[in-house]
């Protein structure tokens, strides 16, 4: 295989990277981040946890983490994709413009939580169409600056191709009425959005601050 072609990642980087950039997670909900069946995404789970590098916490449901030997193992696999990839640069070059997006979604997410009334700022009960609207509506140009560059990331390492698709999903169920979607709910536009800023920083190790 050429080294400039994309190459798809095995299903147990994707499991160990998604605890990774999303912390610690229950079955369902590695699922809907790597893209795995349920049953897939915790074959490689139990698989991870016999080489010591996830652990499963008790609760209802359990969650599972990377270990400390896990975050090690995929800080090195991730690099190791990257320089495969050779791709480094074009990622570098990604996250810059992904970096000048970064201030607008925050701004964008607060407005969604909150509104003016009457001069005072309150949570926003969505009781207001009118503002939810224009909210959207810059979301959605958002959005569309954000697929270009997904569409950069996906084009030298596939793994983040799913992170377009859950966006659209969660930009396309706030639309149709489930506000919790942009900024409230797991699955939210601002949730994977953050896990995708983690992924950006662990695949180029750098530092948050």
């Amino acid at each position: 295989m050429n080294r400039s072609e994309a190459r798809a990642p095995d299903a147990a980087l994707l499991v160990l990277h998604a605890l990774r950039c999303a912390g610690a997670v229950g079955v369902a909900r590695l699922g809907a981040i790597t893209g795995l069946d349920e049953s897939a995404a915790e074959s490689e789970l139990i698989d991870l946890g016999v080489d010591g590098l996830v652990t499963r916490l008790s609760g209802a449901p359990p969650v599972w983490c990377l270990t400390d030997a896990g975050r090690a193992a995929d800080a090195e696999r991730i690099a190791g994709e990257l320089e495969a990839a050779g791709a480094r640069a074009r990622v570098a070059a990604a996250y810059e413009r992904f970096m000048v997006l970064n201030p607008e979604l925050l701004d964008l997410c607060t407005a969604w939580q909150l509104r003016s009334v009457d001069g005072v700022t309150t949570v926003n009960d969505h009781g207001d169409p009118a503002h939810d609207s224009r909210v959207l509506a810059r979301f959605a140009d958002l959005d569309g600056r954000a697929a270009e560059v997904g569409a950069e990331l996906s084009a030298v390492l596939p793994r983040f191709g799913r992170y377009r698709l859950r966006l659209a999903d969660a930009l396309e169920r706030a639309a149709a009425g489930e506000s919790a979607y942009l900024a409230d709910h797991t699955a939210s536009y601002h949730v994977v959005w953050a896990e995708l800023h983690e992924d950006l920083l662990a695949t180029l190790g750098l530092a948050r601050w």
